[in-house]
Order: C-alpha cells, then structure tokens, then sequence
C-alpha cells in the first residue's frame, strides 16, 4: 500500500477536492502517514523498482557509502513520498522533507543543505518546480558536496565555498519531461512509477483495511479496487468512505454490494469515472455528437474552467480510451458511447467525422 501538481494551480485544488483525485491534502496527509509502509517489503506495486532500489541500497550498505541521488517520477498518489521515507529507514538515516514551489531562491536551498548531516535523506517533491538559480547550486551540491555561497552583489560579490556532507537526494516529478538533462543525469537512479494492477491495489485495500479495523471481503476490496483508478491513494480514500457507509447503511461488513452501493452515493461509477469525468463526456457525446469540438467550446459546455477540463478531467479519460485528443479538437471513442449507454449518431461512428469542425480545435 503507497501513494502519494498539475502545473496549475486552480487545477491542483480542483483535483485535491476530489475523491478521486490523485493530490493529497488534510485529512489524507495524516491518514496516509499512519497508512504507509516502513520498508520495501511492506510496499506493495512497483516491483521492478523494488527489486532495483533493493540492490542499489543493500550496495551502499555493504560499502558503508552513502545512497546515490534517486530520480523518481509517475503521476501524484503512486508512493513516490513513500519510497523515499522507506529508503530513508532502510539507509537509517534521518530524511529532510521540502519542494520546488519552497524553494524559490538559491539562498533557500542553501540553507537546507548547509545543515544536513552525514547520510541524511533530502526528499525534494516537484523537483520540476524549482527556480531556476537554486536548480543550478543543485548540480554542484550533488555531484561535488559543495556549493558556493555568494556573498555581496555587482562586482564587489565574492563566492564563498561550502563543503557539505555527503547526502542522498530523492527528487519526485510528475513532469519528468520538465527536467533539464544536466539535473537528470545527475541522478545515479531513476525510476518511473506505473500505475496499479487491480489485484495489487486489492492488495493495498486489504492491508489498509486490516490496519484501519475494517471488515471486508474479498468481492469487496475489488469492488473498490477497479474504482480507484490505478492509484492506491484514491483506493485508500475510497475505502474510508466505503466504511463510513458500511457503518451508518449496514452492519460495517463491507461487500461487493455495500462498496457499489456507497460508490454509487459518492458518484463514482464502475470505471473510476465521477461527475466531473462523466459531465465532459455527456457533452461530448449529447451535445456535440461526438466531437471534434474545441477545448474552450467543452469547458463552457461543462461550467468548468478549460484547465480544469484539461489538466483533471482529460488525463483520465484519455488513459482508459474514452477520449482522444486530435489537432481538430476532443473526440469520443466508441468506448465512451458505450459506457454511457449511447449509440453514436447513425453515420457518425466514433464522432470523427461530419460537423465537428463547426467547434474548432
């Protein structure tokens, strides 16, 4: 069991609000902490990265050396924090905690890392977002242990060298793509998280539920697991809310029938899709007959904002095929018209063809 920015920041509020978003805040930070597991072979998913970092830190181990820098990226809510605090404990050693967006001057990184200690673990989340000028001290601190200090402005300002202590940089992305070559290849690993299996997030549901004391079965954590959309955060959350129901609609037993049931108060439908995913694709589709239709156009129809529509609702749906994006705007596939029930306009097919190209791309 693991878990864990759209660019903007609307965006990521939107999605924080949620229960199937990704981003976690509030009450999921704290119920994630005592949710996580304390090494690698609690954590559940990711098997090839397990079974690399695995080596990588029983190496530095054996050499009594410091871990390498860990380059870690996939979307929000995979375990990316997770897996740094794990490689923190199996390293033992402290682990320090910040991100890009608080780190907006080279001044600021480096006071954190003028007082790490030896070995200690360096978590930097939205490492994408970092200014630039604390981006360059970075490339000197990890490779060389040292970053230079300037002191003064104009002519006048000296550099002041500072050796550091040798550390371990974890950096998480959901940008990887953002990153300039020179931090990446900094990194002597790096690991791109996939989304989950069904039966592994089943897995994380039942552990989850056994630490939070919740009675399920087997049909149940399936139910709740094809729902959560790849991401065990969102299978966590959907689970508490599971329980809520179980507990006031039912005598706290979670089934296959109380989980859909509870799914259903909450909107969640059996793909994983809410009232925001649903709402894009009921325009698309009833309103424009499938598409093309531009962005803007959607975003109106659906009385959100077009970022919202773009950077929340979009990801989802092209990832499970129901959405395409296409130079000539948002079309529907044959898999979105069956999920809602619909059939395509005769001689419309997919929705790829015809009046689309009235709503611009």
């Amino acid at each position: 069991m693991n878990w864990d920015d759209t660019t903007d920041e609307t965006s990521a509020a939107e999605a924080g609000e949620r229960l199937v978003g990704a981003s976690a805040a509030g009450d999921d930070q704290a119920v994630e902490a005592a949710l996580r597991p304390k090494d690698l072979h609690e954590f559940i998913g990711q098997e090839k990265v397990r079974e690399q970092l695995d080596l990588m830190l029983r190496a530095a181990r054996a050499r009594g050396a410091t871990a390498d820098h860990v380059l870690l990226s996939g979307a929000p809510g995979l375990g990316k924090t997770t897996l740094s605090m794990i490689i923190a404990a199996e390293m033992e050693a402290p682990i320090r905690i910040t991100s890009g967006p608080a780190i907006q001057h080279a001044g600021d990184l480096a006071a954190i890392l003028s007082s790490l200690q030896e070995g200690e673990v360096l978590f930097l989340d939205e490492i994408h977002r970092m200014s630039r000028p604390a981006e360059e001290m970075l490339y000197m601190a990890m490779e060389d242990f040292r970053v230079d200090v300037i002191v003064g402005k104009g002519p006048g300002a000296t550099a002041i060298p500072l050796e550091l202590p040798p550390f371990t940089l974890v950096g998480a992305t959901t940008r990887a793509g953002l990153l300039p070559p020179p931090l990446r290849d900094r990194f002597g690993f790096t690991a791109h998280m996939e989304f989950y299996e069904p039966a592994e997030l089943q897995l994380v549901i039942d552990r989850s539920a056994h630490l939070l004391d919740v009675t399920i079965g087997a049909d149940g954590s399936a139910e709740i697991a094809g729902r959560s959309r790849g991401t065990p955060r969102i299978a966590n959350r959907l689970l508490r809310r599971v329980r809520d129901y179980a507990q006031v609609k039912a005598d706290g037993v979670v089934t296959r029938e109380i989980a859909a049931a509870a799914l259903g108060v909450y909107e969640v439908d059996e793909r994983g899709l809410d009232r925001l995913d649903r709402a894009v694709l009921e325009a698309l589709l009833k309103l424009f007959g499938g598409g093309p239709v531009g962005l803007s156009t959607l975003s109106v129809a659906v009385g959100e904002e077009r970022e919202t529509v773009e950077e929340v609702a979009e990801p989802f749906l092209v990832r499970e095929g129901l959405l395409a994006r296409t130079p000539r705007g948002r079309v529907a596939t044959p898999a979105a018209w069956a999920h809602l029930g619909l059939a395509p306009p005769q001689g419309r097919g997919s929705g790829t063809s015809g009046q689309g190209d009235l709503f611009g791309a």
